[in-house]
């Protein structure tokens, strides 16, 4: 057996907290796999420094403020995690630890709430030390990987003066690579830049299905789903993941067999965040050729765009599944981007035969690794090395986006009325045109919780901009919106489908029935991201955490008793 580990630090094994002697934890590269065991007589221990704590809260002031929950929360990590893990606004690096996974500065504007702590996990065990006493002392946690979420949702909150704490796991990122079973174990607070990096330093033919963003978290992109370049051959990232390592709402440490088969179905895809902390995922790689071939092709609208546009909905979703090609609609411009399995010569061959409108040749061939692909899909360079896709890099600009899906060719007048409406306004955003079909579109919708399986492509309204103020905000918010709205009549509908990966708070927000999330509130937002999924979601969060801990603007509620 080849086994090869993988670290920006110092490729060292789990080893047990030294401040946490209750938990164990076991790492061989033999097996790859992570277990937890506590002991009985460190259970007993837990009781009792349960029931002692109990005791000291009935004894404190009935009218303990969320502060001093705060402050008695902190006090307890700092029995099992090493201080200058843990950050709070008082502290001195507490901002530039926020900042460095903040992929989205809409996320951290004036009305967002900040978190009053930071716990910078090292080793599994600081993961399960946070759960516990943030459960014992009533501070809720959030979790960031790579901090992509569109709506900012892993370290900030919507609500004025929530107490909240971040677990952030940029330091939980090993990789471990099994290179004779061609899988791996990969650690959340790893990057997709990184897996792709690591995959390819062991074999040139190793691939993952993954997103074109290198600092998409590993954690987050797995736990939503993960949609990208080789979807259309080997699905999505969730289809290739085999076991998770996750801590659940009690503090333990569970992998696929302990966990069951409903949770670790409602991780791949359900978003993680409700249902626990993922700490690492095993994934399978799939096989890519040594040389894959890219192009890219831009026309304008006096060049035939909508024209182009048009036949590729028909195009794009019955290619060879060793073909993906999608549009970027961006500065009045569409662009054509490929990327083939194979050499240039039958690229030509295909899209001759497909799609002989857009005038490809041999000369927009650029044949390269799959890995270097990778930093092309991204860069929009090919020139750059790999190691670009080891660099951890945070947002210096504003992100909102909306996304749809599309199950029958839209009308040419109606690209022709955006077109005209639209997108030659200044504040335009990115349209994003990516197909399904092939093996996309042979899985059930019911396989994992992502159900838009049956769709020809994927839309999105992803729109950036650098300029700081309301006005600015508002004129953006508005295009996207406005576009949203006027597709109505020719995407999904009852209910409108959505990527959980790109989050979107338009869509709905959570409300409270008692102490838990209101389900029939929930399913507003919910079912146009799960569809039929969300309530079997629903029944597995009752299973697995019924007082609702994890929970956020938009996590999946607990299904009430009387539904089922």
């Amino acid at each position: 057996m080849s086994v090869v580990s993988y670290s920006h630090e110092n490729g060292a094994p789990l080893m047990t907290s030294p401040f946490c002697d209750s938990v164990y934890i076991l790492h061989t590269s033999r097996s790859l796999s992570c277990y937890a065991l506590l002991t009985q007589q460190s259970m007993a221990r837990t009781t009792i420094i349960s029931h002692l704590l109990i005791a000291l809260c009935i004894l404190s002031s009935a009218r303990a403020s969320a502060s001093n929950d705060v402050d008695a929360f902190i006090g307890c990590l700092s029995k099992a995690i090493p201080c200058h893990l843990v950050k709070t606004p008082g502290t001195k690096s507490y901002s530039k630890l926020l900042m460095s996974s903040v992929q989205n500065l809409r996320a951290i504007m004036p009305g967002t709430t900040r978190p009053a702590a930071i716990v910078a996990a090292t080793d599994p065990a600081h993961v399960q030390a946070t759960v516990v006493c943030g459960r014992r002392h009533s501070v809720r946690i959030r979790t960031r990987s790579g901090g992509h979420d569109y709506e900012g949702l892993s370290y900030a909150s919507i609500h004025p003066g929530e107490h909240f704490a971040v677990l952030d796991l940029a330091k939980l990122r090993t990789i471990n690579i099994d290179a004779t079973r061609s899988e791996a174990w990969v650690d959340s607070g790893a990057t997709i830049g990184e897996l792709y990096y690591a995959a390819a330093a062991v074999n040139k033919t190793f691939g993952f299905p993954a997103g074109n963003c290198p600092t998409l978290g590993v954690g987050g992109h797995l736990s939503g789903g993960g949609f990208g370049g080789l979807a259309r051959k080997y699905g999505l990232s969730a289809d290739n993941v085999l076991d998770a390592v996750m801590v659940d709402a009690e503090g333990r440490l569970l992998n696929r067999s302990t966990m069951g088969e409903d949770l670790f179905w409602a991780i791949r895809g359900g978003g993680g965040e409700s249902f626990g902390i993922i700490v690492s995922w095993k994934v399978r790689f799939v096989f890519v050729p040594e040389t894959v071939t890219i192009f890219s092709i831009s026309r304008s609208r006096n060049q035939s765009a909508i024209d182009l546009i048009n036949k590729w909905q028909l195009v794009a979703p019955v290619l060879p599944r060793d073909l993906y090609l999608r549009v970027v609609v961006q500065n009045q411009q569409a662009a054509f981007i490929a990327l083939f399995l194979g050499q240039c010569g039958r690229l030509v061959d295909t899209m001759r035969r497909y799609f002989s409108e857009l005038g490809m040749t041999q000369q927009d061939c650029q044949e390269m690794s799959w890995v270097q692909s990778t930093v092309f899909g991204y860069f929009d360079t090919a020139s750059l090395p790999t190691e670009v896709l080891l660099n951890r890099t945070n947002a210096d600009y504003f992100v909102k986006v909306k996304s749809d899906h599309v199950r029958k060719v839209m009308p040419r007048e109606v690209w022709e009325s955006i077109w005209d409406k639209w997108l030659e306004k200044p504040e335009a955003a990115t349209v994003m045109l990516d197909p399904y079909g092939a093996l996309m579109g042979t899985i059930s919708p019911s396989e994992t919780p992502f159900p838009h399986r049956n769709y020809i492509y994927q839309l999105q309204l992803f729109s950036s901009w650098f300029e700081n103020g309301t006005e600015t905000l508002e004129k953006r918010l508005s295009w996207l919106r406005g576009v949203y709205e006027d597709l109505t009549p020719y995407v999904s509908n009852n209910p409108r489908a959505v990527f959980v990966n790109y989050r979107d708070l338009d869509l709905g927000t959570n409300e409270l029935e008692g102490n838990v999330t209101s389900y029939e509130k929930a399913k507003v937002w919910g079912e146009k991201y799960f569809k039929g999924n969300f309530e079997r979601l629903a029944a597995v969060k009752r299973k697995v955490d019924p007082e609702d801990y994890f929970r956020n603007e938009q996590s999946i509620p607990p299904l009430p008793a009387a539904i089922g």
